[in-house]
Formats: C-alpha cells, sequence, structure tokens
C-alpha cells in the first residue's frame, strides 16, 4: 500500500515539472526573457518570508506559502492568461477547477482533498491568508514592470486606470504595501 501512495505522489511531482514551461508575459527584472510560472511561484514564496509581517492581520504563513506555489499549478492545463487581457477574463475559474481536479487527483485522496482545498481558498480570496497570498502575487509582476521601465504594461499600452484597478486589491492583505505600491504606480505614469 505505501509503494502505490509513493507511486502517486511521484506521478504528480512529475506532472508539475510542467510548471516550468508555461511562460508568463512578465519578464525577469532588468531583462528582456519572460518568466515561467515555476519562477513566478518561486519568487512568491520567498516574498511571502520576507513581507508576511506586513499583512494586515497575523497569518499562518505555511498556509500562504502553499497557496502561493500551488496558485498557478492548474496553468498547466488552463494556460496563463495575461492579467491585463482585454478579450478574455482572467477569471477562468471553471477551466482551472477542472484543471486542479485532474492535477491534484493524482495525490493520495488525503492530499488531494486538502491542495484543491487551499487553491480553492486562494481563487475565493476571502481569508487573511488568501488576501495576502493574492496581494503579493500582484505585487512582484508590478516590480517587474516598474524595474523594467514599464515592462509589460508599455508593451502591450495598459492604461494608468487599468493598472491601478488591477492593483487595488493589493490593500486587502497589505494596506502598507498599497500605500507603497500606489505611489510606485502614480509615480510611474506621471514621468
Amino acid at each position: 500500500m505505501e509503494i502505490e501512495r509513493l507511486l502517486k505522489q511521484l506521478t504528480f511531482i512529475k506532472e508539475i515539472d510542467k510548471i516550468k514551461y508555461i511562460q508568463r508575459k512578465s519578464k525577469l527584472f532588468n531583462s528582456d526573457r519572460r518568466e515561467n510560472d515555476a519562477e513566478h511561484s518561486w519568487h512568491l514564496a520567498m516574498m511571502v518570508l520576507i513581507l508576511a509581517e506586513y499583512s494586515n492581520d497575523a497569518i499562518d504563513v505555511l498556509k500562504v506559502l502553499k497557496m502561493v506555489l500551488i496558485h498557478d499549478i492548474v496553468e498547466i492545463d488552463a494556460g496563463d492568461i495575461f492579467l491585463y487581457d482585454t478579450k478574455k477574463n482572467h477569471n477562468n475559474t471553471v477551466e482551472e477547477l477542472k484543471a486542479a481536479k485532474r492535477i491534484f487527483g493524482m495525490l493520495p485522496s488525503e492530499q488531494s482533498e486538502v491542495y484543491i482545498k487551499i487553491w480553492l481558498e486562494f481563487e475565493e480570496g476571502s481569508t487573511k491568508e488568501a488576501k495576502f497570498a493574492k496581494a503579493i502575487d500582484r505585487l512582484q509582476p508590478i516590480l517587474q514592470n516598474i524595474v523594467n521601465n514599464g515592462g509589460t504594461w508599455k508593451e502591450f499600452e495598459v492604461p494608468f486606470s487599468m493598472v491601478y484597478e488591477k492593483s487595488k486589491s493589493i490593500e486587502k492583505g497589505s494596506i502598507i504595501i498599497w500605500e507603497y505600491v500606489e505611489e510606485l504606480i502614480n509615480t510611474h505614469f506621471n514621468t
């Protein structure tokens, strides 16, 4: 029985290697190379460790780490949708839920249930952990775009109003980080 469990877990681990091939629109800091989902998730995990003290509420850091490490695994099946895409809605939850059930379903049932639940919690964004995880998920590409002199905002002609609107949700997870980001965005778009 233990070998069967191990084989399921190893099958899952092999499957999620595909996240390394999901290209995002965002580019690495000071680079022309687009980041992949694995790099993005790792960076978010490090940001959570470093910035957790700025959460609006006391949070379970391990839970937030799980969220940021698994939130984009569904893109193996559902693909990545650019946050500022005007043709396709960024909230493709039906496709992503189907992907979550397939991919996390490779794990032993109790692990599968745990990770689907954590993924859903992140997607719903209503708990203090999910709010902070989502804040960090929004912060990282903003920093990339600022460092890259407008990066994908400039490349895809994203207007200030859209950047501001999509970024404002950071406030739900961290007022302090939002105040910093708001100033960054205002300064960037006014130069």
